[in-house]
């Protein structure tokens, strides 16, 4: 029976084994406000197993960490959607409202709460494995007075676990 349970165990676990993933970008941000310094930017999104698929979309949620080269932060949580267009190539886009706080005054994006949306195109690997390139925005929405935004440009690769 132990080398029964073993075997269905590795079976059973494979699948979800290529749910989820983390996403490494690295790339440069363009703040709006030219009081603003535009800096080098890294990120680190866990994205989670989908919660709904179709014939070539599926949605699932996640968060992302988002730091620059002048130490401001953002980290958000949020909804993310998956099409596939062709064979391995895919559209991403997302919304992660979450905490923005900024290294220097001067890339001061009018208040706390920022909204980061992404649109992005990528490739599936042999491995599962994706790289993509990204585009964000962070904003708060006019939900402040003061609502500058910074553009980003991401060069990502999904690592999928």
């Amino acid at each position: 029976m132990k080398h029964f349970i073993v075997p269905l165990a590795l079976l059973l676990a494979a699948p979800a084994a290529q749910a989820q993933s983390l996403v490494f970008g690295a790339g440069y941000s363009d703040y709006s406000d030219s009081d603003s310094e535009d800096e080098a930017v890294f990120s680190l999104e866990y994205q989670h197993r989908h919660f709904h698929e179709a014939t070539r979309f599926s949605a699932t949620w996640g968060g992302a960490l988002t730091v620059d080269t002048a130490s401001d932060i953002h980290i958000g949580i949020g909804l993310i959607g998956i099409y596939e267009f062709a064979d391995r190539w895919f559209f991403e886009g997302s919304v992660m409202p979450g905490y923005f706080s900024d290294g220097e005054d001067r890339n001061d994006l009018g208040g706390d709460f920022q909204i980061r949306t992404l649109l992005g195109v990528g490739y599936t690997l042999d491995s599962g494995n994706k790289v993509s390139l990204a585009i964000t925005h962070k904003s708060n929405a006019s939900t402040q007075d003061d609502n500058p935004g910074v553009n980003s440009a991401l060069l990502r690769y999904h690592y999928a676990f």
